[in-house]
């Protein structure tokens, strides 16, 4: 299976890609979707660059399914609005392909990746740097980016499990009828 990991950020959005074959992780690819420099630019073209960015490396990458860092509040409202619109963009890429998503929270990353959820940036690099092999550390939002895919590689089945013995994996098509919700 190989799994593509989304660290969403508006300047900068950091991917990893990884094949899992039972409990061997392998490094595919990584890297960043840049906006930086457009900084100032008008949004809708900064969130097109991301979009199309996230299109581009799944074309070439051809993962199975996908995980994406789940966003909370900051301190400055203005800058989450802006880092959720940026997230939007990617998980809309990714779902316009019908590519699985799952979500997690950089707590539950860091946890499946450094065993610590208040990890740093430093020590998340180093952890993906050996959980893969890498001959060196990998930039910090494509080691984040990683650190989703390998926690998506760790968690995602039994997830998968649970979401289907409970039955919370019902569709969700069909919620909005003639411009009212249900």
């Amino acid at each position: 299976m190989r799994i593509l990991g989304i660290d969403p950020g508006l300047q900068i959005t950091g991917f990893g890609v990884i094949d899992v074959d039972g409990q061997t992780l392998t490094y595919v690819a990584s890297g960043t979707i840049k906006t930086t420099h457009m900084v100032g630019g008008p949004l809708p073209g900064r969130l097109k660059v991301l979009y199309d960015g996230v299109r581009e490396v799944v074309a070439r990458y051809q993962p199975d399914q996908s995980s994406v860092e789940i966003i909370f509040v900051n301190v400055n409202p203005q800058a989450t609005l802006l880092l959720g619109q940026a997230r939007g963009a990617c998980i809309t890429a990714l779902v316009s392909i019908d590519l699985p998503v799952s979500e997690y929270t950089a707590l539950q990353m860091k946890k499946a990746v450094a065993g610590y959820g208040k990890a740093g940036k430093a020590e998340v690099q180093e952890m993906v740097m050996r959980l893969l092999k890498l001959p060196s550390l990998p930039g910090k939002d494509a080691a984040d980016a990683l650190g989703l895919a390998i926690t998506h590689a760790h968690v995602g089945p039994a997830m998968a499990r649970l979401t289907k013995a409970s039955g919370l994996g019902a569709a969700m098509g069909g919620a909005y009828r003639d411009g009212r919700s249900r």
